[in-house]
C-alpha cells in the first residue's frame, strides 16, 4: 500500500474530517435532533442561493463538523439503498454502492453504557450495546481483550443510522490488517 508507515500518512496532512455533509427531509427536525437530542452545537447556517435550500453544520467534536443539506426538491430516501433498512443488531447492515452506511462518533468507552441509556430516557430506538471483536461473527455477547471496538446504533429522523463508538484498545498489531482487499469481480450482485 502507498502513501503509509506505521499508520501514518506520508503522501498528505490529513487532520480529520473537516465535514460529513449529508441530505435531511427537514430542517428544523435535524437541528431538534442533532442539538436537542444529541447536544451538538449548531456553529453555521447557511442559505444557498436562487431558492437551493440550506446548509447547516453541527459541531461533532475533536474539530469536527456534521453537516445537512435540505433541498426542497430533494429524492425520497430508499430504505435498503441509500441506508440499511434497520438496526445491525436487527440483521441489518446493506447500503448501495456509493451510498453513506452510517456515521460513527468517537465516545469515551467508561460512558457508553450511560449513553445508551440516556438516549433510551429521550426515546430513542437504540440497539443492544455490541462488542466488536474478530470472531465468526464480529460480536462477542461479552467484553474480553478481543473486543475492539464497543457500539451502539440508533436512527435520526430521516432514517440515518448513527453509532456512538469507543475505542477498548489500540488498533496496531499486525493482526488488526490481515486480509486482502476484495475487488468488483467478488460481488455477488
Amino acid at each position: 500500500m502507498t502513501g503509509s508507515t506505521s499508520g501514518r500518512n506520508t503522501e498528505f496532512e490529513l487532520r480529520g474530517v473537516n465535514h460529513l455533509a449529508l441530505v435531511c427531509s427537514d430542517m428544523k427536525r435535524t437541528v431538534d435532533f442533532y442539538q436537542g437530542v444529541l447536544g451538538m452545537p449548531l456553529i453555521k447556517t447557511i442559505e444557498l442561493p436562487m431558492g437551493w435550500g440550506q446548509h447547516f453544520f453541527f459541531d461533532c467534536g475533536g474539530g469536527n463538523a456534521l453537516a445537512f443539506f435540505w433541498f426542497p426538491d430533494a429524492p425520497e430516501p430508499v430504505p435498503g439503498v441509500s441506508a440499511p433498512r434497520n438496526l445491525p443488531d436487527r440483521g441489518e447492515l446493506l447500503s448501495a454502492v456509493g451510498s453513506m452506511n452510517h456515521i460513527a462518533f468517537d465516545v469515551p468507552p467508561e460512558r457508553i453504557e450511560e449513553y445508551r441509556e440516556r438516549l433510551i430516557a429521550k426515546g430513542i430506538d437504540v440497539g443492544t450495546l455490541l462488542n466488536h471483536d474478530d470472531s465468526e461473527f464480529g460480536v462477542a455477547p461479552e467484553m474480553h481483550d478481543g473486543v475492539f471496538v464497543r457500539s451502539i446504533y440508533f436512527k435520526d429522523p430521516d432514517g440515518i443510522l448513527v453509532e456512538f463508538a469507543a475505542w477498548t484498545r489500540e488498533l496496531d498489531s499486525p493482526e488488526d490488517v490481515r486480509h486482502e482487499p476484495r475487488t468488483a469481480a467478488d460481488r455477488t450482485v
